[in-house]
C-alpha cells in the first residue's frame, strides 16, 4: 500500500497550483466582461479557463464525472465521445469498405499499432498541439500516453522494424484532449484513415498519388463540393526568410499562419506581434504572401518575385509546379488549389502539405450550414523516422489522413434530411414455419443454408405466428423467405417466397441452395 501514496504530496501541490491558475484566469475573464472587452479576446480567455478546468478534471482521474456526490450514477458517455446506433454503423461500415477499397486499389497493405505509446515517442512531434495529448496515469512502470495520430506511431514502427519502403494504410481510433463539438464531428475519440508511402522515390510522384486518393474518396462519399489545398513547407520557410523572420522562429510563426483557416488575418497578425515578438513590418510582408492562392500561374508569378531570392522557396516552387503537373495527368486539378495560407502546424512536416475542405454548401435538416472545417490533411515528413532510428537513418515519407468523423457528420445530416431507411442487417433468407411443432425442421434448413454461406435467420420462438415472421422480413429488408409446413415436408419441397412481390414457388429440398444462389446472384463456394 505504501507505493500507492509515494507521490501524493506532489499531486496535492500540482492541484493547488492548478487551482490558483484557474482562480487567476477566472478573475481575468470577469475583468474583461466588466470592461466589455472585444468578443474575440473574451472567447480566447474563456477557452483558456475551460482548458485549465479540464486539466484539473483529468488530474482528478475522472472520478465523479458520472456519479455526483449523492452517489446516483448518471448514464452518459464521456465528454467528446459518443455511441453509434445500428443505422449509423451500417453507413460507417459501407464508407470504411469504400475507403479500404480505394487504398487497396492503390496497392496499399495494412498494419496495426498499440493504442498507447511511450510518452517520449509522442512528445515534441506536434508543436503547440502537444498539450492535447492524453497522458495515462502512472501505474508505477512506463510513462504512457494515448496516441494522438497514426503518423508518429507509423514512423516509430518503421524505425523499430528497419523498414525502408512500404505503402500502408491504417484505420484506427486516436485521442485528443480537444474542446469537442459533436455536431461538427470534432471528438476526443475518433477514427483516422491514413495512407502513407515510405521510401526513396522520384520527386512528387508519391505526393501526387496522395492527392488523387483524397479526390477519389471525397468524390465517392456524396458530401458536396470540396477543394484540396496544397502548399510546401519550403515555400513557407522561404516566405519567412525573405520577410525577415529569424530561422529559430519559423515553426512558431508557421503555427500562427496555420490559424488562418479559423481566424481573420488581423487576429493572426496580432498573435505574431503581441505573443510571439515578431515586428510589424515582417508580419505585414508575410500577410501579402499568405493571402495568395491559385494554380500554375501563381507559381510562375512567385518565381519572378522577390520570393525567388530564397533558394529554399525556389526549390519548393519547382516541386509545387511538378506536383500540379502530375495532378493534371491524374485528372484531379479541378479540385486542387495552391494556397499560401496553408501551413499545418505539426512540427514534423518537411515538404508538400495538403488539406481538403468542404465548400460550405452542406446544410442540416433545419437548413442551417454545417461547418466541419478540414476533412483530410497530410504532407511529407522526411525526418520523422530518423528521429526514432538509433543510427538516424532517414526514410522519406508522405501520407494523408481522412477525417472520417467530420465526413460522417455531413452524411448523417444528409440522411436526416432525406429520411432514408437504412438496412442494418445483411440477412438474405428468413426461414418460416407455417404450423406448430416444426422448429427442428426449420433449424435443419437454417443450418444447411449457413453451411453454404447464405446469410440466414429464423425466429427464436418455437411456434411463431406466420404474420409476425413475414413482418420481420419486410421491416428488415430481407429479400427471400423459405416457408415450410407439414404438406411441404411430406412432398419433400419448400416454398420460396419473394418478400417484395409476395410470389411463391415450390422448390425441391435438394435444389434449395442452388435456387437461392441463382436468385441472389451468389457464386457457388467452390468459385
Amino acid at each position: 500500500m505504501k507505493n500507492q501514496y509515494n507521490n501524493f504530496p506532489d499531486k496535492v501541490m500540482a492541484s493547488v497550483a492548478l487551482l490558483e491558475k484557474i482562480k487567476q484566469q477566472g478573475d481575468l475573464v470577469r475583468k474583461l466582461k466588466a470592461e466589455k472587452a472585444p468578443k474575440e479576446k473574451l472567447d480566447e480567455e474563456i477557452a483558456k479557463l475551460k482548458a485549465l478546468k479540464l486539466e484539473l478534471g483529468d488530474e482528478g482521474g475522472g472520478g465523479g464525472g458520472g456519479a455526483p456526490q449523492g452517489g446516483k450514477l448518471i448514464l452518459k458517455t464521456a465528454k467528446g465521445t459518443r455511441d453509434y446506433q445500428p443505422q449509423q454503423m451500417a453507413v460507417r461500415e459501407k464508407v470504411f469498405d469504400m475507403i479500404i477499397s480505394t487504398f487497396k486499389r492503390h496497392g496499399a497493405e495494412t498494419i496495426d499499432t498499440p493504442v498507447f505509446e511511450l510518452k517520449d515517442v509522442l512528445t515534441g512531434k506536434y508543436g503547440e498541439d502537444s498539450k492535447l495529448i492524453y497522458d495515462l496515469a502512472n501505474q508505477g512502470g512506463e510513462i504512457l500516453a494515448l496516441r494522438y495520430d497514426l503518423t508518429v506511431p507509423f514512423a516509430r514502427y518503421c524505425a523499430m522494424n528497419k523498414i525502408s519502403n512500404i505503402k500502408r494504410y491504417h484505420i484506427a481510433k486516436v485521442y485528443r484532449r480537444d474542446n469537442p463539438s459533436i455536431a461538427r464531428g470534432r471528438l476526443r475519440e475518433f477514427y483516422q484513415c491514413d495512407f502513407d508511402i515510405a521510401g526513396q522515390y522520384d520527386a512528387m510522384m508519391p505526393d501526387a498519388e496522395c492527392v488523387k486518393i483524397v479526390q477519389e474518396i471525397l468524390s465517392g462519399m456524396n458530401v458536396g463540393k470540396f477543394v484540396v489545398k496544397v502548399n510546401h513547407r519550403m515555400i513557407l520557410d522561404g516566405i519567412f526568410e525573405v520577410c525577415g523572420v529569424k530561422a529559430d522562429m519559423f515553426r512558431t510563426i508557421c503555427s500562427s499562419v496555420d490559424k488562418l483557416d479559423k481566424s481573420p488575418w488581423e487576429e493572426v497578425r496580432k498573435e505574431m506581434i503581441d505573443e510571439k515578438g515578431l515586428d510589424g513590418e515582417s508580419a505585414d510582408k508575410i500577410g501579402e504572401f499568405v493571402r495568395m492562392n491559385g494554380g500554375e500561374e501563381l507559381i510562375e508569378e512567385l518565381l519572378k518575385s522577390k520570393l525567388a531570392d530564397s533558394k529554399t522557396a525556389k526549390q519548393g516552387l519547382e516541386d509545387m509546379r511538378l506536383l500540379l503537373r502530375y495532378c493534371d495527368i491524374y485528372g484531379c486539378t479541378d479540385v486542387v488549389s495552391f494556397d499560401l495560407s496553408l501551413a499545418r502546424g505539426l512540427d514534423y512536416y518537411t515538404g508538400v502539405i495538403y488539406e481538403a475542405v468542404l465548400c460550405g454548401d452542406a446544410k442540416d435538416a433545419n437548413g442551417e450550414d454545417i461547418t466541419v472545417g478540414s476533412v483530410a490533411g497530410g504532407g511529407r515528413y522526411d525526418g520523422l523516422v530518423g528521429m526514432f532510428d538509433p543510427k538516424k537513418r532517414s526514410v522519406p515519407c508522405v501520407g494523408v489522413s481522412i477525417g472520417i468523423e467530420r465526413l460522417f457528420s455531413i452524411m448523417e445530416a444528409n440522411m436526416n434530411k432525406q429520411d432514408v431507411k437504412i438496412r442494418t442487417v445483411d440477412t438474405q433468407v428468413f426461414v418460416i414455419t407455417a404450423q406448430k411443432n416444426l422448429v427442428e425442421e426449420r433449424m435443419k434448413i437454417v443450418g444447411e443454408l449457413w453451411s453454404n454461406d447464405i446469410r440466414t435467420e429464423h425466429s427464436y420462438k418455437k411456434n411463431p405466428k406466420m404474420l409476425n415472421q413475414l413482418q420481420y422480413c419486410e421491416e428488415n429488408g430481407i429479400p427471400l423467405a423459405v416457408v415450410i409446413g407439414e404438406s411441404e415436408l411430406e412432398k419433400g419441397v419448400v416454398k420460396l417466397r419473394s418478400i417484395s412481390s409476395r410470389e411463391e414457388v415450390e422448390v425441391g429440398r435438394g435444389e434449395l441452395v442452388a435456387n437461392i444462389r441463382t436468385r441472389l446472384s451468389i457464386k457457388p463456394q467452390s468459385e
